[in-house]
């Protein structure tokens, strides 16, 4: 009942090319407000775009709204080559935040493997809302993304290297994941809400570099 994108039919997720656009000073990550806020293991977020533009961590249903139309919040005054990211790709986005991500261990991070609520209150023939991530801080060679299928299924498990730069689009209101961090630092990322739409698809088809994947089970 709506529109997908057809790039993310088969796996339910995209690896891109890593960013080569403008250098991202760490200090636009490491100053923002953030909010204790968990999902996925011990994270904080700091929103950059919310449903009314206040640094709020809820799904925009809480506000009668989709996961669409973002609106700024003071933390982009921080963050502004962050913002210029977001906007460059030219869809419609609704929740943008950093992530800090604080190390576990890879069976801490396996149990907080979920599903995102990312299509509550989202108009039958309107674009399906998936997110991408932009990995920020520098992290370990072990930090991974881990999908499934099946959330107790080994075997339907893909996991992807993490590093600065990496850029990802998920489905994931169809597949389980997490981070896995082993640290010793913190983990930062920048994730963004998009509506599916041709922007959307003819972006991650400029960028996608599926030599970068590795698949495991």
């Amino acid at each position: 009942m709506h529109r997908r994108l057809e790039i993310l039919a088969k796996t339910g997720y995209a690896v891109l090319g890593d960013y080569r656009g403008p250098a991202i000073s760490p200090r636009e990550w490491e100053r923002l407000e953030y909010l204790e806020w968990k999902s996925g293991g011990d994270t904080n977020f700091a929103p950059l775009a919310s449903a009314t533009g206040e640094l709020d961590c809820r799904g925009f249903w809480d506000h009668g709204k989709p996961d669409k139309g973002g609106i700024w919040t003071s933390n982009r005054e921080i963050a502004p080559s962050l913002a210029r990211y977001v906007e460059s790709i030219g869809g419609e986005y609704g929740r943008v935040r950093v992530i800090k991500l604080n190390p576990s261990s890879e069976q801490e991070a396996l149990r907080c493997l979920h599903l995102d609520d990312n299509n509550r209150l989202n108009p039958d023939g309107t674009g399906w809302v998936v997110r991408s991530w932009l990995e920020l801080a520098d992290t370990a060679d072990q930090t991974v993304f881990i999908l499934r299928e099946d959330k107790n299924d080994p075997s339907t498990e893909t996991r992807i290297p993490l590093h600065p730069g990496k850029q990802v689009v998920i489905d994931t209101e169809r597949l389980w994941h997490v981070v896995w961090h082993p640290g010793p630092k913190p983990r930062y990322a920048l994730i963004t809400s998009w509506e599916s739409s041709p922007v959307i698809d003819n972006w991650i088809t400029s960028q996608a570099d599926p030599t970068q994947l590795v698949s495991v089970g």
